[in-house]
């Protein structure tokens, strides 16, 4: 008899299917996807749509060192401005592959937030909403997985490559469509192989014993919940056989495709993620950290920049050469911007007030740069855009509704942008 520990139901069901896989299985696999592998609810979509690729640039990227440089400024401090493809428009010296490919982008320059916290700023970037004690709200892929559902049968509908410390995931959407967390993209997806120890025949004996010590919890406490976490392991063991497990599997790639996107695990990350977008996987979040430069601002950032530019660019290019950019959407976001002042650390600080994220392919318009900052970076100038604003274009350009109210169990109305409005100029 396996206990139940606690007043939340769910919290129960967790603890009871947690420990009777691990006990029965001698898996390890079912702990680092719980609840991240079922479908969505068949009424959630058909499988078509847009895919998104999100980059997060964490600890908040320089918008006048990448997408806003101010040339001939004190406030430029080190960096360089060079020309892009786009008349009239420079980028900082160290994006140089992204400023050739400038015509291909749209960048947006005026955003804002109030929000000059990393963890608040993160979150809220990825929500749109703030950061509450009362609610955990869904990621932008959560939504977009929820929403249009999965395009394959055996892979997952989302996956965070990255360290995924304080994500979101799915908030109070259904537990199927929070992300398959994945720290290191050379290792792949791990302890996805049936124990060596265990028959095919064991294995199924082991798997058929969990299901009838799990009987009487799921007739109690029938409902969505239950039939997500049926649906997770269901799911969980049939990922096991397939072979769309190649999928994440960079070492497939020549050397010289690896190459291209830069050895770092950011561009390791990018490979991955249009691997794992070609083969079906609705959307990808690769994250990099490494931005809050708030000292040695001009050491740092060299490499930092080039190992995005690098990434990026390749990621870019190979999508549009094997006819994916335009059924996806490649999103470079971070939480803030930093201080056009340079401090006395040769750094810049923490500066919510303006900057600078960009959107490529599906759904958006080539070559176009929106709103811009003042003449030293500080605040916006023209056409101020808003975290929910930025996240209800990307809402727009995926073909999600925007404007819907999703109720969520606490009986409140929730929009996947809050209360933006998608920014029609970016929008194709």
């Amino acid at each position: 008899m396996l206990p139940i520990l606690g007043s939340d139901d769910r919290i129960a069901r967790r603890s009871l299917l947690g420990g009777a896989a691990r006990a029965a299985f001698g898996l390890t696999v079912l702990d680092t996807i719980a609840g991240r592998l079922a479908a969505a609810d068949a009424a959630s979509g058909s499988g078509g749509g847009v895919n998104v690729i999100y980059l997060m640039m964490r600890g908040a990227m320089s918008h006048i060192d990448t997408f806003d440089p101010k040339p001939g400024r004190e406030e430029q401090g080190e960096t360089k401005a060079i020309a892009t493809r786009l008349p009239g428009v420079a980028f900082g010296e160290h994006v140089p592959r992204l400023a050739g490919l400038a015509d291909r982008l749209a960048v947006v320059r005026s955003l804002t937030t109030e929000t000059g916290a990393h963890e608040q700023g993160t979150y809220l970037m990825r929500t749109s909403y703030p950061q509450l004690a009362s609610v955990v709200h869904p990621s932008f892929g959560s939504w977009a997985v929820h929403v249009l559902g999965k395009r394959s049968r055996d892979l997952p509908g989302y996956v965070l490559v990255g360290n995924g410390n304080e994500h979101p995931g799915c908030g109070f959407l259904d537990p199927a469509v929070t992300p398959v967390p994945l720290a290191d993209p050379d290792r792949g997806l791990e302890n996805v192989a049936r124990p060596a120890y265990l028959s095919p025949s064991n294995f199924d004996r082991r798997l058929s014993l969990a299901e009838r010590i799990d009987q009487d919890f799921r007739q109690r406490y029938a409902g969505r919940q239950i039939e997500a976490y049926d649906r997770m392991y269901i799911d969980a063991v049939r990922l096991m056989g397939s072979g769309d497990l190649a999928a994440f599997d960079i070492s497939k790639e020549d050397q010289k495709t690896r190459e291209r996107y830069g050895l770092s695990r950011f561009g390791q990350g990018c490979l991955l993620a249009r691997r794992l977008v070609a083969e079906g996987v609705r959307c990808v979040e690769v994250e990099m950290g490494g931005w809050d430069m708030h000292r040695d601002l001009w050491e740092e950032l060299p490499e930092k920049a080039g190992e995005l530019d690098t990434a990026m660019a390749a990621l870019l290019e190979d999508l549009e050469a094997r006819g994916l950019l335009a059924s996806t959407l490649v999103v470079l976001a971070t939480e803030f911007g930093r201080g056009p002042k340079v401090n006395e650390n040769a750094g810049r600080d923490h500066h919510p007030a303006v900057f600078s994220c960009v959107l490529a392919g599906a759904g958006v318009k080539q070559g176009v740069v929106h709103g811009a900052s003042d003449a030293g970076g500080r605040s916006p100038d023209r056409d101020a855009v808003s975290v929910g604003d930025f996240n209800a274009t990307i809402a727009a350009a995926c073909g999600l509704p925007w404007e819907k109210e999703f109720v969520a169990p606490n009986g409140r109305p929730f929009r996947i942008g809050n209360e933006g409005k998608p920014i029609s100029a970016v929008l194709a």
